[in-house]
Protein backbone atom coordinates (compact mmCIF):
# COMPACT_ATOMS: atom_id res chain seq x y z
CA UNK A 1 0.00 0.00 0.00
CA UNK A 2 1.41 3.61 -0.77
CA UNK A 3 1.86 5.96 2.06
CA UNK A 4 0.09 8.98 1.64
CA UNK A 5 1.50 12.21 0.86
CA UNK A 6 3.30 14.04 3.66
CA UNK A 7 2.04 17.64 3.90
CA UNK A 8 4.79 19.93 3.10
CA UNK A 9 3.80 23.29 4.16
CA UNK A 10 5.89 24.07 6.89
CA UNK A 11 8.64 23.63 4.42
CA UNK A 12 7.30 25.84 1.56
CA UNK A 13 5.10 28.15 3.67
CA UNK A 14 6.48 28.25 7.04
CA UNK A 15 4.48 31.23 9.37
CA UNK A 16 7.70 31.07 11.41
CA UNK A 17 11.69 30.15 10.68
CA UNK A 18 14.87 29.39 13.19
CA UNK A 19 18.09 30.23 11.34
CA UNK A 20 20.25 27.83 13.01
CA UNK A 21 23.47 29.14 12.50
CA UNK A 22 22.25 32.90 11.03
CA UNK A 23 25.04 35.96 10.33
CA UNK A 24 25.87 39.01 9.14
CA UNK A 25 28.42 37.89 6.72
CA UNK A 26 27.08 37.81 3.19
CA UNK A 27 29.83 34.92 2.28
CA UNK A 28 28.65 32.26 5.14
CA UNK A 29 26.26 30.06 4.89
CA UNK A 30 23.73 31.74 7.38
CA UNK A 31 24.15 35.03 6.24
CA UNK A 32 23.33 33.80 2.88
CA UNK A 33 19.81 32.26 3.86
CA UNK A 34 19.02 35.41 6.00
CA UNK A 35 19.80 37.33 2.42
CA UNK A 36 17.74 35.42 0.26
CA UNK A 37 14.61 35.26 3.15
CA UNK A 38 15.29 39.43 2.49
CA UNK A 39 15.23 38.90 -0.99
CA UNK A 40 12.39 36.95 -1.23
CA UNK A 41 10.32 38.95 0.87
CA UNK A 42 9.19 36.53 3.43
CA UNK A 43 7.05 37.74 5.57
CA UNK A 44 6.74 35.02 8.92
CA UNK A 45 8.71 35.30 12.42
CA UNK A 46 12.49 34.88 11.84
CA UNK A 47 14.50 33.91 14.77
CA UNK A 48 18.44 33.72 14.09
CA UNK A 49 20.13 31.32 16.30
CA UNK A 50 23.69 32.13 17.19
CA UNK A 51 25.73 32.14 20.12
CA UNK A 52 26.68 35.60 19.88
CA UNK A 53 23.35 37.07 19.76
CA UNK A 54 22.66 40.81 18.58
CA UNK A 55 20.99 41.96 15.55
CA UNK A 56 20.89 40.29 12.71
CA UNK A 57 19.64 41.68 9.80
CA UNK A 58 17.35 44.25 11.33
CA UNK A 59 16.35 40.65 13.53
CA UNK A 60 16.71 39.88 17.10
CA UNK A 61 18.91 36.40 17.54
CA UNK A 62 18.43 33.70 20.39
CA UNK A 63 21.84 32.26 21.74
CA UNK A 64 20.20 28.69 21.58
CA UNK A 65 17.61 26.95 19.98
CA UNK A 66 16.11 26.40 23.56
CA UNK A 67 15.77 29.95 24.16
CA UNK A 68 13.31 30.47 21.67
CA UNK A 69 10.26 32.18 22.64
CA UNK A 70 7.60 29.92 20.85
CA UNK A 71 8.16 26.65 18.90
CA UNK A 72 8.88 28.03 14.84
CA UNK A 73 6.83 25.72 12.58
CA UNK A 74 10.90 25.08 10.56
CA UNK A 75 14.29 25.12 12.05
CA UNK A 76 16.86 25.62 8.85
CA UNK A 77 20.42 24.14 9.74
CA UNK A 78 23.42 25.81 8.41
CA UNK A 79 26.12 24.90 11.05
CA UNK A 80 29.55 22.76 11.00
CA UNK A 81 28.25 18.78 10.75
CA UNK A 82 29.94 17.25 13.77
CA UNK A 83 27.49 19.64 15.95
CA UNK A 84 23.89 18.86 13.52
CA UNK A 85 23.07 15.97 15.53
CA UNK A 86 22.61 18.05 18.53
CA UNK A 87 20.82 21.03 17.25
CA UNK A 88 18.53 18.23 15.74
CA UNK A 89 18.12 17.02 19.53
CA UNK A 90 17.26 20.89 20.86
CA UNK A 91 14.99 21.27 18.27
CA UNK A 92 12.76 18.22 19.23
CA UNK A 93 13.11 19.44 23.05
CA UNK A 94 12.22 22.84 21.96
CA UNK A 95 8.81 21.12 20.27
CA UNK A 96 10.03 21.93 16.37
CA UNK A 97 9.48 18.97 14.26
CA UNK A 98 10.62 19.98 10.84
CA UNK A 99 13.95 20.92 9.74
CA UNK A 100 15.70 21.74 6.82
CA UNK A 101 18.96 20.54 7.30
CA UNK A 102 21.74 22.05 4.28
CA UNK A 103 25.41 21.27 5.25
CA UNK A 104 26.80 17.77 3.83
CA UNK A 105 28.70 15.12 6.09
CA UNK A 106 26.47 12.34 6.32
CA UNK A 107 25.76 9.29 4.12
CA UNK A 108 27.61 10.80 0.97
CA UNK A 109 30.81 11.48 3.71
CA UNK A 110 31.95 7.83 4.44
CA UNK A 111 31.86 5.46 7.18
CA UNK A 112 31.65 8.58 9.82
CA UNK A 113 28.84 10.45 7.36
CA UNK A 114 27.09 7.47 7.34
CA UNK A 115 27.04 6.89 11.65
CA UNK A 116 25.88 10.13 11.10
CA UNK A 117 22.88 9.71 8.93
CA UNK A 118 22.08 6.54 10.28
CA UNK A 119 22.10 8.32 14.09
CA UNK A 120 20.02 11.41 12.34
CA UNK A 121 17.13 8.31 11.37
CA UNK A 122 17.32 7.17 14.49
CA UNK A 123 16.95 10.36 16.61
CA UNK A 124 14.03 11.46 14.06
CA UNK A 125 12.09 8.20 14.52
CA UNK A 126 12.75 8.52 17.78
CA UNK A 127 10.70 12.12 18.02
CA UNK A 128 8.47 12.28 15.26
CA UNK A 129 10.87 14.60 13.27
CA UNK A 130 10.56 15.53 9.29
CA UNK A 131 13.69 16.40 7.82
CA UNK A 132 14.48 17.86 4.14
CA UNK A 133 18.01 17.19 3.26
CA UNK A 134 21.18 17.00 4.40
CA UNK A 135 23.62 18.20 1.80
CA UNK A 136 21.13 20.28 0.05
CA UNK A 137 20.90 23.95 -1.13
CA UNK A 138 17.54 24.26 0.27
CA UNK A 139 13.83 25.28 -1.05
CA UNK A 140 12.52 27.98 -2.56
CA UNK A 141 8.59 28.65 -3.31
CA UNK A 142 7.36 32.40 -4.44
CA UNK A 143 3.81 31.56 -4.31
CA UNK A 144 2.62 35.59 -4.59
CA UNK A 145 0.65 34.75 -1.07
CA UNK A 146 2.90 33.72 0.56
CA UNK A 147 7.07 34.13 -0.53
CA UNK A 148 9.47 32.09 1.09
CA UNK A 149 13.71 30.94 0.32
CA UNK A 150 15.41 29.08 2.20
CA UNK A 151 18.90 28.70 0.09
CA UNK A 152 21.99 29.82 0.04
CA UNK A 153 21.59 29.56 -3.88
CA UNK A 154 23.04 32.68 -6.10
CA UNK A 155 20.38 33.98 -6.62
CA UNK A 156 15.92 33.66 -7.07
CA UNK A 157 13.70 32.45 -9.89
CA UNK A 158 11.30 35.12 -11.26
CA UNK A 159 8.13 33.51 -10.41
CA UNK A 160 4.78 33.94 -12.49
CA UNK A 161 3.78 37.47 -13.20
CA UNK A 162 0.74 36.07 -14.84
CA UNK A 163 -2.56 35.27 -13.05
CA UNK A 164 -3.43 32.34 -14.17
CA UNK A 165 -1.64 28.61 -12.72
CA UNK A 166 1.26 28.74 -15.35
CA UNK A 167 3.93 28.60 -12.35
CA UNK A 168 6.48 25.70 -13.01
CA UNK A 169 8.84 24.18 -10.47
CA UNK A 170 11.79 22.06 -10.81
CA UNK A 171 12.84 19.57 -7.97
CA UNK A 172 16.27 18.52 -8.82
CA UNK A 173 18.98 15.52 -7.19
CA UNK A 174 21.70 18.38 -7.94
CA UNK A 175 22.22 21.65 -6.48
CA UNK A 176 24.04 22.92 -9.09
CA UNK A 177 21.45 22.11 -11.99
CA UNK A 178 19.03 23.96 -9.29
CA UNK A 179 21.37 26.86 -10.01
CA UNK A 180 21.56 26.68 -13.78
CA UNK A 181 17.58 26.21 -14.26
CA UNK A 182 17.44 29.56 -11.77
CA UNK A 183 19.62 31.21 -13.97
CA UNK A 184 18.12 30.34 -17.51
CA UNK A 185 14.97 31.03 -16.00
CA UNK A 186 15.68 34.80 -15.22
CA UNK A 187 17.51 34.81 -18.85
CA UNK A 188 14.58 33.38 -20.19
CA UNK A 189 11.77 34.60 -18.38
CA UNK A 190 10.35 31.70 -17.76
CA UNK A 191 7.92 31.26 -14.82
CA UNK A 192 10.07 29.38 -12.60
CA UNK A 193 7.74 29.82 -9.22
CA UNK A 194 9.32 26.48 -6.95
CA UNK A 195 12.91 25.15 -6.63
CA UNK A 196 13.49 22.37 -4.35
CA UNK A 197 17.34 21.06 -4.01
CA UNK A 198 16.72 17.38 -2.92
CA UNK A 199 19.73 16.66 -0.97
CA UNK A 200 20.68 13.25 0.95
CA UNK A 201 16.89 12.57 0.95
CA UNK A 202 16.72 11.49 4.57
CA UNK A 203 12.96 11.83 4.51
CA UNK A 204 11.28 13.83 1.93
CA UNK A 205 12.55 12.35 -1.87
CA UNK A 206 11.71 13.65 -5.69
CA UNK A 207 8.41 11.86 -5.37
CA UNK A 208 7.52 13.75 -1.93
CA UNK A 209 8.10 16.80 -3.11
CA UNK A 210 6.04 16.50 -6.67
CA UNK A 211 3.16 14.98 -5.07
CA UNK A 212 3.15 18.40 -2.69
CA UNK A 213 3.56 20.45 -5.31
CA UNK A 214 1.74 18.73 -7.95
CA UNK A 215 -1.72 19.51 -5.63
CA UNK A 216 -0.80 23.45 -5.76
CA UNK A 217 -3.02 24.98 -8.10
CA UNK A 218 -0.61 27.96 -8.63
CA UNK A 219 2.03 25.39 -10.34
CA UNK A 220 1.07 24.25 -13.66
CA UNK A 221 3.91 22.09 -14.17
CA UNK A 222 6.83 20.04 -12.45
CA UNK A 223 10.35 19.74 -14.45
CA UNK A 224 12.84 17.10 -12.67
CA UNK A 225 16.09 15.62 -12.71
CA UNK A 226 16.70 12.58 -11.49
CA UNK A 227 19.56 10.37 -10.73
CA UNK A 228 18.21 7.27 -8.26
CA UNK A 229 14.46 7.00 -7.06
CA UNK A 230 14.20 4.99 -3.68
CA UNK A 231 11.14 3.52 -3.99
CA UNK A 232 9.81 3.64 -7.56
CA UNK A 233 6.38 2.01 -7.17
CA UNK A 234 5.38 4.92 -4.70
CA UNK A 235 7.14 7.26 -7.26
CA UNK A 236 5.13 5.68 -10.49
CA UNK A 237 1.88 5.69 -8.02
CA UNK A 238 2.24 9.86 -7.13
CA UNK A 239 4.08 10.75 -10.60
CA UNK A 240 0.83 9.42 -12.38
CA UNK A 241 -1.26 11.14 -10.03
CA UNK A 242 0.16 14.25 -10.59
CA UNK A 243 0.69 13.72 -14.57
CA UNK A 244 -3.36 13.02 -14.49
CA UNK A 245 -3.74 16.75 -14.01
CA UNK A 246 -0.65 18.51 -14.94
CA UNK A 247 2.35 17.85 -16.88
CA UNK A 248 5.70 16.32 -15.52
CA UNK A 249 8.82 16.35 -17.45
CA UNK A 250 11.75 14.45 -16.31
CA UNK A 251 15.66 14.89 -17.07
CA UNK A 252 17.02 11.39 -15.78
CA UNK A 253 20.64 11.18 -15.28
CA UNK A 254 23.28 8.23 -15.21
CA UNK A 255 21.18 6.65 -18.61
CA UNK A 256 24.81 5.53 -20.01
CA UNK A 257 27.64 3.54 -18.66
CA UNK A 258 29.92 6.53 -18.17
CA UNK A 259 27.16 8.42 -16.41
CA UNK A 260 25.83 5.53 -14.41
CA UNK A 261 29.06 5.26 -12.30
CA UNK A 262 29.10 9.11 -12.19
CA UNK A 263 25.71 8.85 -10.54
CA UNK A 264 26.36 6.32 -8.78
CA UNK A 265 29.44 8.36 -7.38
CA UNK A 266 26.72 11.59 -6.81
CA UNK A 267 23.60 9.66 -5.42
CA UNK A 268 24.20 5.96 -5.08
CA UNK A 269 21.98 5.50 -8.16
CA UNK A 270 21.98 1.86 -9.97
CA UNK A 271 22.64 2.59 -13.92
CA UNK A 272 19.88 2.16 -16.32
CA UNK A 273 19.71 1.68 -20.26
CA UNK A 274 17.42 4.25 -22.31
CA UNK A 275 14.98 1.56 -23.08
CA UNK A 276 14.26 0.74 -18.93
CA UNK A 277 14.29 4.65 -18.02
CA UNK A 278 11.94 5.26 -21.35
CA UNK A 279 9.48 2.33 -20.18
CA UNK A 280 9.62 3.83 -16.19
CA UNK A 281 8.71 7.38 -17.60
CA UNK A 282 5.71 6.46 -19.59
CA UNK A 283 4.44 4.01 -17.03
CA UNK A 284 4.83 7.22 -14.90
CA UNK A 285 2.76 9.40 -17.28
CA UNK A 286 5.74 11.41 -17.46
CA UNK A 287 7.46 13.18 -20.31
CA UNK A 288 10.87 12.50 -21.02
CA UNK A 289 13.28 14.65 -22.22
CA UNK A 290 17.50 13.45 -22.56
CA UNK A 291 18.98 16.58 -22.10
CA UNK A 292 18.85 19.91 -20.18
CA UNK A 293 18.03 22.04 -23.08
CA UNK A 294 15.23 19.71 -23.64
CA UNK A 295 13.88 20.49 -20.34
CA UNK A 296 14.71 24.15 -20.62
CA UNK A 297 12.82 23.71 -23.72
CA UNK A 298 9.76 22.36 -22.04
CA UNK A 299 10.01 24.75 -19.16
CA UNK A 300 9.00 27.26 -22.30
CA UNK A 301 6.43 24.91 -23.39
CA UNK A 302 4.53 24.26 -20.58
CA UNK A 303 4.69 27.51 -18.84
CA UNK A 304 2.68 29.05 -21.81
CA UNK A 305 0.54 26.11 -22.31
CA UNK A 306 0.52 23.59 -19.25
CA UNK A 307 -2.04 21.41 -20.66
CA UNK A 308 -0.03 20.69 -24.15
CA UNK A 309 -1.74 21.03 -27.25
CA UNK A 310 -2.56 18.84 -30.01
CA UNK A 311 -0.84 17.16 -32.94
CA UNK A 312 -2.19 19.24 -35.74
CA UNK A 313 0.25 21.98 -36.55
CA UNK A 314 0.40 24.78 -39.37
CA UNK A 315 3.81 26.06 -39.89
CA UNK A 316 3.44 29.64 -41.34
CA UNK A 317 7.05 30.91 -42.39
CA UNK A 318 8.68 33.91 -44.82
CA UNK A 319 11.34 31.74 -45.83
CA UNK A 320 11.81 28.40 -47.46
CA UNK A 321 14.70 26.88 -45.69
CA UNK A 322 13.56 27.51 -42.40
CA UNK A 323 9.90 26.46 -43.25
CA UNK A 324 11.86 22.79 -44.84
CA UNK A 325 13.49 22.61 -41.52
CA UNK A 326 10.67 23.54 -39.71
CA UNK A 327 8.72 20.79 -41.32
CA UNK A 328 11.37 18.02 -40.79
CA UNK A 329 11.91 18.20 -36.48
CA UNK A 330 7.94 19.02 -36.50
CA UNK A 331 7.44 15.50 -38.17
CA UNK A 332 9.98 14.04 -36.45
CA UNK A 333 8.45 14.93 -33.15
CA UNK A 334 5.57 13.47 -33.92
CA UNK A 335 3.55 16.31 -35.34
CA UNK A 336 0.80 16.31 -38.73
CA UNK A 337 1.19 19.15 -40.90
CA UNK A 338 -2.06 18.62 -42.96
CA UNK A 339 -3.27 20.14 -45.67
CA UNK A 340 -4.50 23.91 -46.05
CA UNK A 341 -8.34 24.09 -45.53
CA UNK A 342 -9.86 25.00 -48.86
CA UNK A 343 -11.23 28.01 -47.66
CA UNK A 344 -8.25 29.20 -46.54
CA UNK A 345 -5.56 28.52 -49.48
CA UNK A 346 -8.43 30.55 -51.92
CA UNK A 347 -7.61 33.38 -49.84
CA UNK A 348 -4.24 32.40 -49.97
CA UNK A 349 -4.07 32.10 -53.65
CA UNK A 350 -6.45 35.13 -54.61
CA UNK A 351 -3.98 37.80 -52.42
CA UNK A 352 -0.40 36.96 -52.02
CA UNK A 353 2.22 36.79 -55.02
CA UNK A 354 2.22 33.92 -57.49
CA UNK A 355 5.34 32.47 -56.11
CA UNK A 356 4.52 32.39 -52.51
CA UNK A 357 3.85 28.55 -51.58
CA UNK A 358 0.08 27.64 -50.57
CA UNK A 359 0.56 24.75 -48.65
CA UNK A 360 1.85 23.50 -45.14
CA UNK A 361 4.37 25.19 -45.21
CA UNK A 362 2.83 28.37 -45.69
CA UNK A 363 5.45 30.32 -47.66
CA UNK A 364 5.55 34.18 -47.94
CA UNK A 365 8.99 34.99 -49.27
CA UNK A 366 11.85 37.01 -48.01
CA UNK A 367 10.08 40.51 -48.60
CA UNK A 368 6.73 39.55 -46.73
CA UNK A 369 5.81 42.97 -44.34
CA UNK A 370 3.11 43.54 -42.13
CA UNK A 371 0.41 43.03 -44.85
CA UNK A 372 1.73 39.66 -45.80
CA UNK A 373 1.80 38.16 -42.51
CA UNK A 374 -1.53 39.87 -41.34
CA UNK A 375 -3.24 38.44 -43.87
CA UNK A 376 -2.14 34.70 -44.16
CA UNK A 377 -2.28 34.94 -40.04
CA UNK A 378 -5.61 36.62 -40.18
CA UNK A 379 -6.35 33.67 -43.05
CA UNK A 380 -5.42 30.91 -40.62
CA UNK A 381 -7.40 32.47 -37.68
CA UNK A 382 -10.40 32.76 -39.35
CA UNK A 383 -10.61 29.99 -41.94
CA UNK A 384 -8.05 26.88 -39.99
CA UNK A 385 -9.19 27.31 -36.49
CA UNK A 386 -10.70 24.19 -36.30
CA UNK A 387 -8.16 22.00 -38.44
CA UNK A 388 -5.13 22.71 -37.01
CA UNK A 389 -4.01 22.71 -32.69
CA UNK A 390 -1.36 25.19 -33.38
CA UNK A 391 0.05 28.10 -35.57
CA UNK A 392 4.36 28.02 -35.69
CA UNK A 393 5.36 30.95 -37.09
CA UNK A 394 8.80 31.60 -38.91
CA UNK A 395 9.89 35.28 -39.65
CA UNK A 396 13.14 35.75 -41.15
CA UNK A 397 14.23 39.47 -40.94
CA UNK A 398 16.10 40.74 -44.53
CA UNK A 399 17.76 43.49 -44.77
CA UNK A 400 15.08 45.84 -46.84
CA UNK A 401 12.27 44.94 -44.42
CA UNK A 402 11.68 46.85 -41.05
CA UNK A 403 10.60 43.89 -38.67
CA UNK A 404 8.88 46.54 -36.23
CA UNK A 405 5.27 46.96 -37.56
CA UNK A 406 5.06 43.54 -38.43
CA UNK A 407 5.40 42.31 -35.17
CA UNK A 408 3.08 44.93 -33.83
CA UNK A 409 0.23 43.46 -36.58
CA UNK A 410 1.39 39.71 -35.55
CA UNK A 411 0.95 40.46 -31.80
CA UNK A 412 -2.34 42.67 -32.20
CA UNK A 413 -3.79 39.76 -34.01
CA UNK A 414 -2.28 37.01 -31.48
CA UNK A 415 -3.75 38.90 -28.78
CA UNK A 416 -7.52 37.05 -29.38
CA UNK A 417 -6.25 34.18 -31.33
CA UNK A 418 -8.26 31.22 -31.42
CA UNK A 419 -5.53 29.17 -32.24
CA UNK A 420 -2.24 28.96 -29.78
CA UNK A 421 0.81 30.77 -31.58
CA UNK A 422 4.28 29.51 -31.34
CA UNK A 423 6.85 32.21 -33.55
CA UNK A 424 10.67 32.22 -33.90
CA UNK A 425 12.97 35.19 -35.25
CA UNK A 426 16.24 34.22 -37.05
CA UNK A 427 18.86 36.17 -38.78
CA UNK A 428 20.76 39.82 -37.85
CA UNK A 429 18.08 40.72 -35.24
CA UNK A 430 18.71 44.39 -34.35
CA UNK A 431 16.11 44.56 -32.41
CA UNK A 432 15.60 41.35 -30.84
CA UNK A 433 15.08 42.40 -27.50
CA UNK A 434 11.93 44.87 -28.15
CA UNK A 435 10.50 42.33 -30.46
CA UNK A 436 10.72 39.50 -28.17
CA UNK A 437 8.84 41.40 -25.28
CA UNK A 438 6.23 42.85 -27.43
CA UNK A 439 5.38 39.21 -28.98
CA UNK A 440 5.56 37.37 -25.16
CA UNK A 441 3.47 40.04 -24.26
CA UNK A 442 0.91 38.83 -26.21
CA UNK A 443 0.98 35.31 -25.14
CA UNK A 444 3.04 34.06 -27.64
CA UNK A 445 6.22 32.52 -26.60
CA UNK A 446 9.58 33.10 -28.56
CA UNK A 447 12.19 30.89 -29.89
CA UNK A 448 15.92 31.58 -31.28
CA UNK A 449 15.20 29.04 -33.97
CA UNK A 450 12.63 27.07 -35.80
CA UNK A 451 13.77 23.67 -34.38
CA UNK A 452 13.96 24.80 -31.08
CA UNK A 453 10.13 25.83 -31.44
CA UNK A 454 9.02 22.45 -33.58
CA UNK A 455 10.83 20.46 -30.36
CA UNK A 456 8.74 22.73 -27.89
CA UNK A 457 5.74 21.81 -30.08
CA UNK A 458 6.47 18.36 -29.81
CA UNK A 459 6.83 19.04 -26.05
CA UNK A 460 3.39 19.47 -26.11
CA UNK A 461 1.76 17.42 -28.13
CA UNK A 462 3.49 14.48 -26.23
CA UNK A 463 1.23 15.27 -22.78
CA UNK A 464 -2.28 14.98 -23.78
CA UNK A 465 -1.69 11.92 -24.97
CA UNK A 466 0.32 10.66 -21.60
CA UNK A 467 -2.36 12.42 -19.57
CA UNK A 468 -5.24 10.46 -20.94
CA UNK A 469 -2.96 7.17 -20.73
CA UNK A 470 -2.90 7.98 -16.73
CA UNK A 471 -6.65 7.97 -16.40
CA UNK A 472 -6.64 4.34 -17.48
CA UNK A 473 -5.67 1.81 -15.50
CA UNK A 474 -3.36 -0.68 -16.78
CA UNK A 475 -0.06 -2.94 -16.29
CA UNK A 476 2.69 -0.94 -14.83
CA UNK A 477 5.94 -3.19 -14.89
CA UNK A 478 8.74 -2.58 -12.57
CA UNK A 479 11.43 -1.80 -15.11
CA UNK A 480 13.29 1.31 -13.80
CA UNK A 481 15.80 -0.32 -11.16
CA UNK A 482 16.79 1.31 -7.74
CA UNK A 483 19.18 1.57 -4.85
CA UNK A 484 16.82 -0.50 -2.59
CA UNK A 485 15.08 -2.59 -5.39
CA UNK A 486 17.53 -4.17 -7.77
Amino acid sequence: MTPPARDLSPFFAPRSIAIVGAGERATSSGGAIMQMLRQAGYGGRVVPVNPKGGTIFGYDSVTSIGAIATPVDLAVIVIRPDAILDAVRESADRGIRNLLILPGGFAEAGPIGIARSEALLKLAAERGLTIAGPNCAGLIHLDPEWRFAATFLRDLPPGSKAATSNGLAFISQSGALAEEFIDKANARDLPLMSVVSVGNAVHLGVEDYLAWLGERPEIGAALLYVESIEDHERFRHIARAVAAVKPVIALFGGRTEIGGRAAAAHTGAIANDDDAIDAFCTSCGIIRVKSLRRLLLAAKAFGRFPGGLGKRTLILSNSGGPGVLCADRASLEGLELGALPSAMAEVLRQRLPQEASIANPIDLLADAREDRFGLALEAALNHAAQAYDMVLMIHVVPFMVDAAPVIDRLAGLAAAAPIPILHSMMGTLPGKADWFATMERAGIPMFNDVEEMAEAAGLLARYPVLQQATRVDGPTPATFRDRRHP
